[in-house]
């Protein structure tokens, strides 16, 4: 595995846990699918999205893993349970390493295999992006989570000691 790739594998696994910690930290199914005035998408959505993203770009484009995202599901879904979101973000951990494993020192440098909004960025590049797209929507479940609860306690988002392996 490249350095970058390695390090990546570290982000996105932290995040993808951060995720499920989140999620779990809901006091039940129906909140996590519950939005606020203006807010478009639940926490249920972001997380489905985030998965659904990173099996897909990360897995399925570069890891050949097979995976077929069905984005329209990730944002129309209304209900189920914590537990079939927490499934879909630990696929995603098992799909991310899988398309890391694959990267070579060129391949990295080379554009992205798939045109993405019309451009195609490096693959290390793309990668990194998709790194801070994880973080952001991680962001906005933990914000709307604390906002839909009045909880403010925090489940260790972006932990600092998890950095390390």
């Amino acid at each position: 595995m490249t350095p970058l790739a390695a390090d990546l594998l570290i982000l996105f696994r932290r995040d993808l846990r951060c995720f499920v910690r989140e999620i779990e930290a809901f006091p039940d199914d129906a909140t996590l699918w519950r939005t606020l005035p203006g807010i478009t998408n639940s926490a249920g959505n972001l997380a489905l999205h985030v998965a659904g993203n990173l099996r897909h770009f990360v897995g399925g484009v570069l890891g050949g893993t097979g995976y077929v995202r069905q984005r329209e599901q990730e944002f129309n879904r209304r209900e189920g349970p914590r537990a079939g979101v927490v499934a879909e973000l630990e696929a995603a951990a098992r799909d991310i390493e899988l398309g890391l494993r694959a990267l070579t020192e060129a391949t990295q440098a080379d554009p992205f295999p798939q045109v993405v909004m019309g451009v195609q960025p490096p693959t290390g590049r793309w990668l990194l992006h998709l790194t801070a797209h994880t973080a952001f929507h991680l962001g906005q479940v933990g914000y709307l989570r604390r906002a839909l609860t009045g909880e403010g306690g925090a489940t260790g988002v972006l932990s600092i000691p998890e950095l390390v392996d």
